[in-house]
Formats: C-alpha cells, sequence, structure tokens
C-alpha cells in the first residue's frame, strides 16, 4: 500500500465510519456545507465589482446563511439517525432473523423489545448465537436511508424556510436602521 496522504486518509475513513456510513454522510455533509459557505463569503468579499456598502450586507447575510443551511442539516440529520439507531437498537424495526432470534428466546426478551432501555447490542455481548452480521447490516442500512431522507428534508425543505425567515428578519433591522429616504427636494416621500 502506498503511504500517500491520500491513501492515509482513505483509511482512516474506512476505519472509522465502516460499520456508521450515516455518520460519515452527515460529517460529510457538514463539511460539504461548510465549504460551500465559505467560497460563497470568499467570492462577495473579494469580488471587485461589489461595493463596500453591499459587501457589509452581503457578507453577513452569506455567513447567517451559513450557519442556518449547516445548522439546520446537522441538527435534523443527527436527530434522525438518533432515533433510527435507537429503533434499530430496542428492536422496534428488526430483520427477520433478530425477530426470530428474540422469538426463540421470548421468555428473556418480550417484555423488553422496544423499550428505551433495552439494548440489543448489549444482548449480542452476552450470547455468541445472536445473529450479529444481519443486527449490524440492518442497523447501518436503516439509519443510512433515514439519513439520506433527513438531508434532503432539511436541506430542500427546512433550511430554505428557516433561512428565508432569517433574511426577512435581518433584512426589516436593516432597513428599520437606515434614514427614511427623500425626494430631490430634501423632504420625506410619503
Amino acid at each position: 500500500m502506498s503511504n500517500s496522504l491520500l491513501q492515509k486518509g482513505m483509511e482512516w475513513i474506512y476505519t472509522n465510519f465502516k460499520k456508521n456510513t450515516a455518520k460519515m454522510l452527515i460529517w460529510t455533509g457538514v463539511a460539504g456545507w461548510s465549504l460551500s459557505s465559505l467560497a460563497q463569503i470568499g467570492a462577495v468579499m473579494f469580488n471587485p465589482k461589489i461595493s463596500k456598502e453591499q459587501k457589509s450586507f452581503l457578507v453577513p447575510q452569506e455567513f447567517m446563511d451559513a450557519v442556518v443551511n449547516i445548522g439546520s442539516f446537522f441538527l435534523v440529520t443527527q436527530a434522525a439517525k438518533k432515533m433510527i439507531s435507537k429503533m434499530a437498537s430496542t428492536g422496534k424495526v428488526a430483520p427477520m432473523k433478530v425477530r426470530q432470534y428474540l422469538n426463540k428466546h421470548k421468555d428473556l426478551y418480550a417484555d423488553k423489545v422496544g423499550k428505551i432501555d433495552f439494548d440489543l447490542d448489549e444482548v449480542l455481548k452476552k450470547n455468541a448465537d445472536f445473529p450479529k452480521d444481519s443486527y449490524y447490516t440492518y442497523k447501518n442500512f436503516i439509519t443510512t436511508v433515514g439519513t439520506v431522507g433527513a438531508s434532503v428534508l432539511s436541506s430542500n425543505i427546512i433550511t430554505p424556510v428557516v433561512r428565508n425567515y432569517t433574511a426577512s428578519d435581518v433584512q426589516k433591522n436593516i432597513l428599520r436602521k437606515q434614514p427614511p429616504p427623500t425626494n430631490y427636494s430634501g423632504s420625506m416621500k410619503i
């Protein structure tokens, strides 16, 4: 294997995210939103065609957009991942092999399945015959699908609504602070 920086990076990603691709999706999404926001702010700041007055308005607006975009994406996807992961670890949703295992051991688990304090990760540590591979594959799959769905919801519905509301509020505050426009004779417009 090559000892290149890219190779080491790929190995780190594989080691840290191989069992939890939903976690990787969240962090790469946050990184993508962050880089995109930095590029947008930089484009406004270093564009010589934009006046200082416009920049003084646009840079804070782009910064607030970045906060909303990144915050909304992270909070919504992280919450979805945790909720779905918890449903899988309590056995509320489970693949057929895990259901069969739990049914086979009804005397131990029947009244615990789906309860918030029940954890299949603890069950598999104590029982060698637990279908570990089936459980982890399923849990990874449903948390990944749920995270993708949450990222679409966040990026395309929640973020634009929150961003528009925030931008409108900021714009209203800026307009309130500006002096009222005057007409050519120096008197105020009505």
